[in-house]
């Protein structure tokens, strides 16, 4: 009897502990991605040390520090004026090739070489009445001629200051005869004002062309320039250095920035130092990043650690624990193309994950 008395009061003990006590039954924790990859109910994903292994994931401690304040800036590749040109016909004409034929886009050139002719054409009354001064020259050509001859052959007997103004006389009928012949029948070379490439040739054999219209452009690719905007009248003062966004060891040289507004922004002219590192065209777009000369606190991580989340903000992934990571929404602005500064969101000691962050963010 004493047996069964111990037996039920156990039973009640152990139904006790498993309810509150309004009678609700106590759940066991979920137990649910404990054995692989899961999102958990406050944001948070759990990834095992396989798991981890596998999508290569590293972290950094994070470290405040003291960088300097970074911007990024539109831009486009346009011409120096130093180092490029174009070719234009003074008068107008038809086209003719040149000693190498017409240039091409991208064909190198030297200065002063001819890469095409343009044949001059006079309007019919103009063309007759060249032909008709031509043609009294060449008379009044032909009589000096004469005339010179039969003074020679009386030297002795006629003033010697006769013959020199004889001889005078037709060296001046024949420069002018040739000057005119020449101007009939005249073209003009277009030369290549630069040593250079040809960016652009818009000519064609037999094609008539008018007066300055532009006929080739050729550029240095060595000496190319940048041109970005801001709406900052004083950012050229606070510029450090720059360098391209597409590739992070082109550096840019500041070359002053303009005083008059143009379509509401201010343009900068920066100057490419070294041969880019990306390919450059004349019109392309970049994106230039500038560095100030004031710092800024922060914590400077790669770019690959930022990510999105799922409200589109940057977050970063800090480990809580040996299998556990925690979505940290930050504020971060640009260093250069590979780093970037957390300016608001991440403190000193935290933990973060800076390789396999957007496999991290992935996980559902």
């Amino acid at each position: 009897m004493k047996t069964l008395i111990l037996s039920i009061a156990l039973l009640l003990c152990t139904a006790a502990q498993a309810h509150g006590p309004d009678g609700d039954k106590h759940e066991e924790p979920s137990a649910v991605g404990s054995g692989g990859l899961a999102r958990l109910p406050d944001g948070s994903v759990q990834v095992p040390k396989l798991a981890q292994r596998r999508m290569g994931v590293r972290t950094l401690v994070a470290a405040d520090t003291e960088a300097a304040a970074s911007l990024q800036l539109p831009g486009r590749v346009v011409v120096d004026p130093n180092a490029s040109g174009q070719i234009q016909s003074a008068h107008g004409g038809r086209i003719e090739a040149g000693p190498r034929g017409l240039p091409l886009p991208g064909q190198a050139v030297k200065a002063g070489e001819v890469l095409a002719w343009v044949r001059h054409h006079a309007e019919p009354y103009a063309y007759a009445a060249q032909q008709s001064q031509r043609s009294e020259l060449q008379a009044a050509r032909v009589l000096a001629e004469s005339r010179l001859k039969r003074l020679e052959s009386l030297e002795g007997t006629v003033p010697r200051k006769d013959i020199e103004a004889a001889r005078v006389e037709l060296q001046s009928l024949t420069e002018r005869e040739a000057s005119v012949a020449g101007s009939i029948a005249a073209r003009e070379a277009l030369r290549a004002p630069i040593s250079g490439v040809v960016a652009r040739s818009d000519l064609k054999v037999g094609a008539i062309v008018e007066t300055r219209e532009v006929l080739v452009e050729i550029v240095d690719p060595a000496r190319l320039m940048v041109e970005a905007t801001t709406t900052d009248a004083g950012l050229a003062t606070r510029i450090a250095s720059a360098r391209l966004a597409e590739g992070g060891a082109t550096e840019l040289q500041l070359l002053g920035a303009a005083r008059v507004l143009r379509d509401g922004v201010l343009p900068l002219n920066f100057r490419v130092k070294a041969k880019a590192d990306v390919p450059l065209a004349l019109g392309q777009t970049v994106g230039v990043v500038v560095q100030l000369a004031d710092k800024r606190k922060g914590v400077e991580l790669p770019t690959a650690a930022v990510v999105r989340g799922t409200a589109n903000e940057a977050v970063v992934w800090v480990k809580t624990g040996a299998e556990r990571y925690r979505p940290q929404a930050v504020q971060t602005q640009p260093l250069n193309g590979t780093t970037l500064l957390v300016t608001q969101g991440l403190t000193a000691g935290q933990r973060v994950v800076v390789q396999g962050a957007a496999l991290v963010a992935q996980i559902r």
